[in-house]
Formats: C-alpha cells, structure tokens, sequence
C-alpha cells in the first residue's frame, strides 16, 4: 500500500515552526517571554482514514524559545487562521492523494492502471480528456496507448503528429520543449518542505524530464501545422504532458492532459499531479514486472504442448490453452498411435509456477511413451503414470484423463484418474460420460479404476477439459457443470462442424470478456487457473 503519511508529518513540522514563529512576533509585541504555541492556539489535525494524525513533537520543539528582547526587529509573522486554513488544505490535499492511490492500487494489469491514471490526473489537474503512452525505455515492451475521453480514431489522429512536436512525444525521447511551452517546477513555499516535483528531492535525476506545459497551444506561432490541424479537429487548445518515470523504474511513457480551453494547472494542482505520477510510476513498474514474467510462463507453457496437432482419418481435432497469470500445469496432448488409431490426454500438475510447468513436461512425455507401448489399455497407462510420479515426486499430485480411440469404428475407451468427465456434443445429445469415481495420480499408494467405452455417433465431437475451465466461472462445481452443459448444448448449428468453433463458443459463454457482479468477484479468487479443451469431432 502507497504511504503518505511521512509526508503529512513533514507539512506538520513545518507548521509547528511557523507555530513557533508566529508565537516569537506575538511576545514580541506584548514584550512577553515565548514558548511554545498555547493549546487554544495550536491547530489540530483531524483524523483521516489511512494517515496518522498522531504526530510527535519535531525536535526543534523540544526546547523553550528564549527570551525575546523587546526592542530587537520584529520577524516576519504569519496570521494563525492563515496556518489553519494551509493546514486544512494539505490535509484535504493528502486525502484526495490517499484516496486515488488507493484506486490505483487495485488495478491488476497495465492498461486498467493508465486508464486509472487518466481519469485521477484529470480530477487532479481539471482536464476533461487525455492520453497515457506506456512505452518503456528498455526497448522490451509491452507497449500500450490508452485514452481518456477519446475515441479509439481520435487516439490516430493524435498519433498521426510528429513525436518531435508534441509534449509527451519529447518527454519520451528526451527532445527540448517545444515551441510555446516551458517544463514546470513547483514554487518554493515557506511552509512546504521540499516536494517530490523540486529540484531539492531530486538530487541526481537529470535523467527524469519534467512536466511539460503548453497553456495556449494554438496562440503559438512556432506550432506544428500538423498539430495545430489535429488540435482544431479534435477541440483541445492546451495540454499539460507529465513523464511516468523515477529513479529506479527508469522512463516507462508519459501522461498528457488535453483542456478545451487555453490553460495551465495552477502549483497545487502540479504538485499533487506529481506526487501522483511518482506512486503511478512505482505500481506500472510491478505491473510490468509480473506482466513479462505472466509472458514468460506463458511462452515456456506453449512450448511444453503440441506445436501442431495430428491429422488422423476419420476425426478433426482442435485444442485451446489458456495460461493463468501465475502458470499452472494443466496440458493436453494428441498422438498418433499404431494401426490408425489416436491417443487423446488432457491432465493437470498441482502448483504453480515453473516448478509445475516442468512437472507438467515430465508427465507429458511420460505419458506419450506408456501410450505408443501399451496406448490399447488406457488403465494400464495410468497406472504406469501414477507409479512415476509417485516414485519421482513424492509430492506432488495430478489429475489425468487418457482415451484410445479408434476413429474408423467410432470407438473410444478411456480412464479418468480425479479427472472432469468428457462431454459429447451431438445434434440429438449433449450429455457427460459416466466414468467411474477414481483418485487423483499419487493419492493412494496403489490406482486403479475400470475404464469405459463410448461410441460417438457421426458428426458428434467428444470434448475434453481440466476443471480449471469450471474454476474459472467463479460458480460452485454443480452450478458450473450445469453452465458448461448448457452452452454446449447452445452451440449454433452452422458452428457444430468445427470442432474449433465448438471450443470457442464454450469459452465465449462460460468465459465472457468484462463479467460483471458476483461472478467477476468469485473469478477474481480462481483468475490463476489454466485452461485446457481438445475437441475431437468424428465423421
């Protein structure tokens, strides 16, 4: 969580010097010794959610204030109801900043979080519309262009101007500033310590640009004619451009806000803005982080499973895998077996991670070799599988399903070790296969289940799943079921021949982009689990 409340007791500090101050003028005028500010006087901060207002005494307070002579100059003094009102802004400032980062912080991907950032900075700076670029120095990607209040045209047109003439386009290259705009610092503030937007905080970060801002972009004589066009097209006369990029994330794109009207935000409008930019900058850099590390698994699970799926008489195959953010083991595999015939698997490794991926590849390919020995028995297959694993990986488990199939006759005769019951999908049927209750490989110290033989019907596909696809629905396994067995049965006719068209209506329905309610909030718990289906359609 993004903390902010060292920063509230700097501002205090500096208010109880001033406290201090204000109290030197007043002994001053009375010709009374001073001290420190009476309790009556000394403002209070409130209670704000997420910021400790207890703050303990700064160490220049500690000590009684001499005596103040009378006839020495009088200091500068500073009206109390001023101090009180500053005090009452900062906190109203830092709750507003508490509050957004909060948002922020609840994001789970790259574009959510910019769009995230649009929308706060828009609040913060007064803009009606925007334009995050995320473009990461490093030259790895993945890149990203998000807007606020634009349309996915209008983002085009944008881009369609020269990098070099616009504010974002030079903080992401490290070009001057252009024409009619000038880089903004925050003002020194006798009551403010130095703020993370001032030369002060940023010791050694020539690196970082600065904000960009462009008051009254058409008025500009130097402007890009292609930005002046764009800009009149589209109704946006100023911009404000702020970079996404500290110290230790190094430069990841920039931030610009575009205003209908000439204008500019005014010093607490930028130093709020900027200290949001910072913590922004602080989350993408962990989203990108686990963003490449999610492509990483991503790509090494792939690699794991078929590259291409065998063209066998008399059967169409399709497979769809979808990896979760964490990577897991569920794989699926179809080979070409002896006298025409096809083995179909699909299976799933307990954990996570790469230590399951690689538990995966091993059961894969030991799967494949008990299957071109013995691929007729599919219980002897697994009973082979689950002595493996349990002499090689004490302790891991998995669930496993295995199905010998001979295309020409339309038979099937399959095993299920804890595996989901495959599905048949026909014009005049869609119904589970009953097979028998069995444990999961490495549970018991000696498995064994009967097999069964199915006999699809021509043009009916038989379909092969792990229960992630079930997990991921957020529902109970029963009311999952039920889901899945309904949108097979929903599958259009004109898709019933494609057995890739079957999978992907599956998906589509059980699956949809965007779920909202209860269902979004259950899926959220189970959004690591992989998806596996192999369709097998037999002519």
């Amino acid at each position: 969580m993004l903390d902010i409340a060292p920063l509230v007791r700097v501002h205090v500090d500096a208010l109880l010097a001033a406290q201090i101050d204000m109290g030197v003028c007043d002994a001053i005028e009375r010709n009374a010794p001073v001290g420190k500010p009476s309790d009556m006087s000394a403002p209070h901060l409130p209670k704000v959610a997420g910021i400790d207002s207890t703050v303990p005494s700064p160490a220049h307070t500690t000590a009684p204030v001499p005596t103040v002579n009378p006839s020495a100059a009088a200091l500068p003094g500073i009206p109390g109801a001023l101090i009180q009102d500053r005090l009452a802004g900062w906190v109203s400032d830092l709750t507003t900043l508490h509050e957004l980062t909060e948002r922020l912080i609840k994001t789970a991907s790259l574009d959510e979080a910019l769009r995230e950032v649009l929308r706060a900075g828009a609040a913060l700076v007064g803009a009606r519309r925007g334009m995050a670029v995320f473009e990461p120095a490093d030259g790895r990607g993945p890149a990203s262009t998000v807007g606020l209040g634009l349309a996915h045209a209008e983002l085009g047109t944008i881009e369609t101007v020269p990098r070099s003439a616009t504010s974002y386009g030079r903080i992401l290259d490290g070009l001057p500033e252009p024409a009619g705009s000038r880089a903004t610092t925050a003002p020194a503030d006798p009551l403010a310590a130095p703020g993370p937007g001032s030369s002060e905080a940023r010791s050694g970060t020539a690196a970082i640009p600065d904000p960009i801002a462009v008051p009254d972009l058409l008025g500009e004589p130097e402007l890009d004619p292609r930005h002046r066009e764009v800009a009149a097209r589209l109704g946006y006369a100023a911009s404000y451009a702020l970079p996404l990029a500290t110290e230790a994330a190094g430069k990841l794109g920039a931030v610009v806000w575009l205003y209908d009207e000439p204008a500019e935000p005014v010093e607490r409008q930028r130093d709020l803005v900027g200290l949001y930019g910072r913590y922004a900058t602080e989350h993408l850099a962990r989203l990108l982080e686990l963003e490449r590390a999610r492509v990483q698994v991503a790509t090494v699970a792939e690699e794991l499973l078929p590259s291409r799926l065998p063209r066998v008489p008399g059967v169409q195959l399709a497979a769809r895998h979808r990896t979760g953010p964490q990577g897991g083991g569920d794989w699926y595999d179809a080979l070409p077996l002896p006298e025409g015939a096809l083995g179909l698997a699909v299976g799933s490794v307990s954990g996570t991670g790469p230590s399951a991926l690689a538990a995966m590849g091993r059961l894969r390919a030991s799967l494949r070799a008990y299957a071109v020995m013995e691929g007729e028995d599919p219980v002897a297959v697994l009973s082979d599988l689950e002595l493996l694993l349990r002499l090689t990986e004490p302790a891991r488990s998995a669930t496993a399903l295995f199905a010998y199939s001979e295309p020409k006759q339309r038979k099937i005769v399959l095993a299920g070790a804890g595996h989901t019951p495959p599905l048949i999908i026909g014009e005049h049927r869609t119904e589970f296969v009953e097979t028998s209750l069995s444990a999961p490989l490495g549970m018991l110290a000696c498995w064994e289940a009967p097999s069964v033989e199915i006999a699809p019907a021509p043009g009916e596909t038989v379909l092969l799943y792990t229960d992630g696809l079930l997990r991921r629905t957020g529902d109970p396994m029963d009311r999952a079921f039920a889901r899945l067995h309904a949108a097979a049965a929903g599958v259009p006719k004109a898709d019933r021949t494609d057995p890739g068209a079957i999978a992907d209506h599956i998906l589509r329905t059980l699956l949809p982009e965007g779920m909202g309610g209860d269902a979004a909030a259950a899926a959220a718990d189970v959004e690591g689990e992989d998806v596996v289906l192999l369709a097998a359609r037999f002519e």
